[in-house]
């Protein structure tokens, strides 16, 4: 979330959208060539592939220096807090190269992935949140609730884990509170923010946009149930329906960051980190619960947004105050 600090580098000769833009339209500016969401996307995808491999790398040369066991792929591992924060990090490494592809390949103001004000609104962030922390609470106790009036709560549970100690407990809540913001706010500068906007370059209408960020969200947590893909889907069609509707990234930056930090701390409690389930794994009791609460997200966060007079288009701002410029004699000044 530094597109603030790193927009002051990007600075170059950026084009911004017209004023009147809606969100999924903010890569549409003058510079606009059909290859610039293509090549931005390549450059997204192969720089974090790029970084994921030396991050492994450097893992694994370390790892085998230090003489750490094995794991089932072969590789040294870290245990599950370390092995865990190489996975954050390589993800969160997304983040910049979205900024990076919207300034230099896009030619466009890397704050208008952010938001139709050009930047991060964090008081706007902040409000989300305190909704998202209810919102997932709610989420994840009616979950554990259906699950166990159904007899489901116990299937599929993790054989080791426990309680870590207060030493293991803590230090695992430290690397996730330091990795899990950026991890999540780079997946939602992806898929809801540099995603959106390269589909909505092409079309005025926002719901192809919605739906195609949807689908490959769902895709990128792998193959599980059907019920935890549709979740998936569903979840990020209201996320990405909700970044147009307020203008920006932090309604669903907000609800991302709160549901995994709030998760994972709760599995890092259990001594569940090592845990290979995911999201993508979901019984059709959680599908249920995620969707009414996620809908109720969404209702509470537009009502909010709407008294609150949030701006969902780019501003037409008014030329700065200044002095009257000089009149030379040879405009006729006399």
């Amino acid at each position: 979330m530094s597109d603030v600090r790193l927009a002051g580098t990007l600075e170059r000769m950026t084009t911004p959208p017209p004023p009147g833009t809606p969100y999924h339209r903010l890569a549409r500016t003058d510079r606009h060539r059909w290859w610039r969401p293509v090549l931005g996307s390549l450059l997204i995808l192969g720089g974090t592939f790029a970084v994921l491999c030396l991050l492994i790398g450097v893992a694994d040369s370390a790892g085998r220096l230090a003489d750490r066991p094995t794991g089932p792929d072969g590789l040294p591992t870290w245990g599950p807090v370390g092995d865990l924060a190489l996975l954050l990090a390589s993800i969160a490494v997304a983040l910049p190269l979205v900024l990076l592809a919207a300034g230099w390949v896009q030619d466009r103001p890397v704050g208008t992935v952010s938001s139709v004000l050009g930047r991060l609104r964090w008081r706007w962030l902040g409000v989300c949140a305190l909704v998202a922390v209810p919102t997932v609470l709610v989420l994840l106790g009616g979950s554990l609730g259906l699950l166990t009036l159904t007899g489901s709560a116990d299937e599929g549970g993790s054989a080791d884990g426990g309680w870590p100690g207060w030493w293991g407990f803590l230090g695992a809540v430290a690397v996730l509170l330091a990795l899990v913001p950026l991890q999540a706010a780079a997946e939602e500068y992806v898929f809801r923010g540099w995603l959106l906007q390269a589909v909505g370059a092409f079309l005025r209408t926002p719901w192809p946009a919605i739906a195609v960020q949807a689908v490959l969200f769902a895709a990128a947590h792998g193959w599980g149930t059907r019920w935890g893909f549709a979740e998936l889907v569903i979840m990020a069609s209201l996320t990405g329906w909700l970044t147009i509707r307020t203008g920006g990234l932090e309604a669903a930056i907000a609800l991302h960051v709160v549901n995994n930090v709030v998760a994972l701390v709760g599995s890092a409690a259990l001594g569940q980190l090592a845990a290979e389930e995911t999201a993508a794994d979901a019984p059709w009791e959680m599908f249920v619960v995620s969707v009414l609460v996620h809908a109720a997200y969404t209702g509470v966060v537009l009502r909010l947004a709407r008294r609150r007079r949030l701006p969902t288009v780019l501003p037409c701002y008014p030329a700065p105050a200044g002095p009257a410029p000089a009149t030379s004699p040879a405009a006729g000044g006399r």
